[in-house]
């Protein structure tokens, strides 16, 4: 019988990968969970193993191509079988009659068909079309600038819309906006229009949408004239608050041009929304012409800005994809969702580089390699206990603030192909000698990317380690939706001044930075200040880490 086989979901979360190499040929015989092609995904590099024993058939996907979860990607001959249920299998499969027919009977019958079929079945899930594949950010992003997701095209993995999906459709939409708005006859079919989309369900952010294009069409569309749900610009009198009208100053904004949705007494009054949208709207116009303006300077098109390269030898290609272009989104989505602060600080660490180096021969004996980082760990997680708030996180989808009693530490590593964060689950509850030799284990297979998805998800809290490659400070972005993440820098011989018996001297000390970065809209500069001090004091002294 002939078997085909489709690329698993290796991940949660992964919607495609890359066939990097097959690890067999076609005629080959496998058994069942032997390794038969290594495959990269946005989160690792895995070994998909065989489902059957038998003979490779074909090979229906070259290696280096990108294929969804669920393509064809080898057929086996599979051993035992006779070749009459090989032919019938697509017999059966073909005709609409023959899927919905005598399927109880062959189901008592036992036949081998039926048994493919019900696990092909079980492999390939229906999907409801009109689903749309977005975090709650994303939403709320695409509600607040007014654009609707259903029309939009995720570039994220399986089709996700990203923040910079929604971020281009800004940029690129105002106009169409505009059109739409003027060729809809009436507030009644503009709202309609805007409200159902092509498969009966509610679009994302009408009400906004609608705004959006109002606005976009008093700034853009020049002459023509405004539609009739909106007051119309350059008015003698307008009615507004007045934070409106200073909002409106703030932005250098005409307020008595700025298009109105409500009446008051009879008169347009403007809100601050619109003041905004209205002023983002001349914004982006502005910028566009401005766009425009360069590229004919320059003799190119519009539109082409940034496209033109050197050929030849000067420059190499290679697609963005896989594990980079996930950690991009990443660092975007993070960077967009959590207002990030930065809190610098140094600790001496003269007694815990002496612990570390009394400690380590009696690690070397049980083959662990002891490192500073496990002292860290239990450094942070014993500040994490005292400031909960630094290992919540904000759970935007209902608007709650989630304190997690569990603490499970990511450490950034380095690979060859990017940033990955392993992650050490339950730290509190471990010795430093396991922390070394669990982080160590993780950290190389990390960097072999024989990691699996699971070890690299989970983390509460993160640490990252400049200091390695010789820096001191940094500004850490925030491994998101955590509230923090610590960077270390390089231990450092410096000169301070330390007191004994009433008599201060100077005298050469080992000093490690620290670099807190913590998301602001959960975290108050007062409570990451306290946070690093209490994360300094364990440090300073080791002995109480004997504690936790």
């Amino acid at each position: 019988m002939v078997r085909e086989f489709k690329l698993p979901d290796v991940g949660e979360g992964v919607a495609e990968g890359e066939l990097v190499s097959w690890l067999v040929e076609e005629g080959d015989e496998v058994s069942e969970d032997q390794s038969v092609a290594e495959v990269e995904t946005d989160k690792a590099l895995v070994e998909v193993p065989a489902p059957v024993n038998g003979t490779v058939r074909e090979l229906h996907v070259e290696a280096g191509e990108v294929v969804d979860v669920g393509t064809v990607i080898i057929s086996f001959d599979v051993e035992g079988e006779e070749p009459e249920a090989a032919e019938l299998e697509p017999e059966s499969a073909g005709g609409e009659a023959a899927a919905g027919g005598d399927a109880e009977t062959a189901a008592e019958s036992g036949s081998p068909g039926t048994e493919v079929a019900e696990i092909d079945e079980a492999e390939t899930p229906a999907t409801p079309e009109d689903r749309i594949f977005a975090p709650p950010r994303v939403r709320r992003m695409a509600r607040e600038e007014g654009i609707d997701l259903a029309q939009l095209e995720g570039s994220g993995p399986g089709g996700r819309i990203t923040a910079a999906d929604v971020e281009a459709a800004v940029r690129g939409g105002s106009l169409e906006g505009a059109a739409q708005v003027e060729s809809t006859e009436g507030a009644d079919a503009s709202a309609e229009a805007e409200t159902t989309d092509s498969t009966g369900g509610t679009a994302v952010g009408t009400e906004s949408a609608t705004e959006t294009a109002e606005a976009g069409a008093s700034s853009s569309a020049g002459p023509t004239e405004a539609p009739s749900t909106v007051e119309s610009a350059d008015r003698d009198r307008t009615l507004a608050a007045p934070a409106t009208r200073r909002i409106a100053q703030e932005q250098g904004v005409d307020i008595d041009a700025v298009p109105a949705v409500e009446e008051r007494d009879g008169e347009a009054f403007v809100t601050p929304e619109a003041v905004r949208e209205y002023a983002e709207a001349q914004q982006r116009a502005q910028e566009a012409d401005r766009e425009a303006l360069e590229a004919g300077g320059r003799g190119e098109t519009a539109g082409t800005k940034g496209t033109q390269f050197a050929e030849g030898e000067r420059e190499r290609r290679e697609p963005f994809r896989g594990v980079r272009k996930r950690i991009a989104e990443a660092m975007v989505e993070s960077k967009y969702s959590a207002p990030h602060v930065t809190h610098h600080d140094e600790v001496d660490v003269t007694e815990l580089v002496e612990a570390r180096e009394e400690l380590k021969p009696r690690a070397e004996e049980r083959g662990i390699r002891l490192t500073y980082m496990p002292f860290i760990m239990k450094a942070v997680v014993a500040a994490l206990q005292e400031y909960p708030e630094m290992n919540a996180v904000i759970d935007e989808e209902n608007d709650e603030i989630v304190y997690r009693d569990y603490y499970n530490i990511g450490v950034a590593t380095a690979t060859d192909v990017g940033l990955m964060v392993p992650v050490l689950e339950d730290a509190d509850e471990k010795g430093l000698l396991q922390l070394s030799s669990e982080m160590n284990e993780l950290v190389q297979k990390a960097r072999e990317r024989s990691i699996s998805p699971g070890e690299l998800r989970g983390s509460t809290f993160t640490i990252t380690n400049v200091g390695a490659i010789g820096g001191e400070y940094a500004t850490p972005i925030i491994n998101y939706p955590e509230a923090g993440i610590l960077a270390i820098g390089e231990i450092k011989r410096r000169p301070r001044v330390v007191e004994r018996d009433g008599q201060e001297s100077i005298e050469p000390r080992s000093v490690l930075t620290l670099s807190l970065s913590f998301d602001h809209r959960l975290i108050d500069g007062a409570i990451a200040a306290r946070f690093t001090n209490t994360v300094m004091e364990y440090l300073e002294n080791p002995q109480l880490l004997l504690l936790e």
